[in-house]
């Protein structure tokens, strides 16, 4: 059990994270209750070894956590999800106007459907650094992955993620290309 120091630091260092603790969970898991059980046993967790945590990114080390919290759920309740790859898109513009915020409504629908499509490394890779605004550093301690392959894994998710919202575009037009996710989602 932690001292009322360590408890008191906890909450000042990983309290904060747990916005985004929650976030990536539920892009990882695709469903809120699920992400609200693995959030929570993910802070049980944090707290419980709060004790060796000895400084650093505490936002990485908990969406560490997190994570392995994700996979373990998924492996035990969804395991055809980790092996489920998919085919493809993207590019929200900003909107001013009421016609403009109500089409961006409809892109960002179609872009949350498509980026649920993605397979879980290359949607929490996305999510982390598109959503989360993840450093490729900090994504690679998050997921326990080399810098160079977050880096292709995240060019290889955004351009499936464009393939899928081009294919899936209603009018049949070809969506404008895009460099980023926004963050508005």
């Amino acid at each position: 059990m932690l001292n009322s120091s360590d408890r008191e630091r906890f909450e000042r260092l990983v309290m904060p994270h747990l916005n985004a603790a929650f976030n990536f969970a539920r892009w990882m898991l695709k469903n809120r209750q699920d992400a609200e059980d693995v959030v929570q046993d993910a802070m049980v967790r944090a707290f419980r070894f709060f004790g060796g945590f000895h400084g650093g990114d505490a936002r990485a080390w908990l969406l560490q956590i997190v994570r392995n919290v994700c996979y373990t759920w998924l492996e035990k309740n969804r395991a055809v999800d980790l092996t489920t790859e998919f085919d493809e898109g993207i590019h929200v513009g900003q909107s001013q106007s009421p016609e403009s915020a109500a089409v961006a409504a409809n892109e960002r629908e179609r872009l949350m459907k498509a980026l649920e499509t993605l397979p879980p490394r290359s949607r929490e890779v996305l999510v982390l650094r598109e959503l989360e605004g993840c450093s490729y550093k900090e994504i690679a301690i998050i997921t326990a992955i080399p810098m160079g392959t977050v880096m292709s894994t995240l060019a290889r998710a955004r351009e499936r993620l464009e393939r899928v919202l081009r294919n899936a575009d209603p009018s049949g037009a070809a969506r404008p290309r895009g460099k980023e996710v926004h963050h508005d989602l």
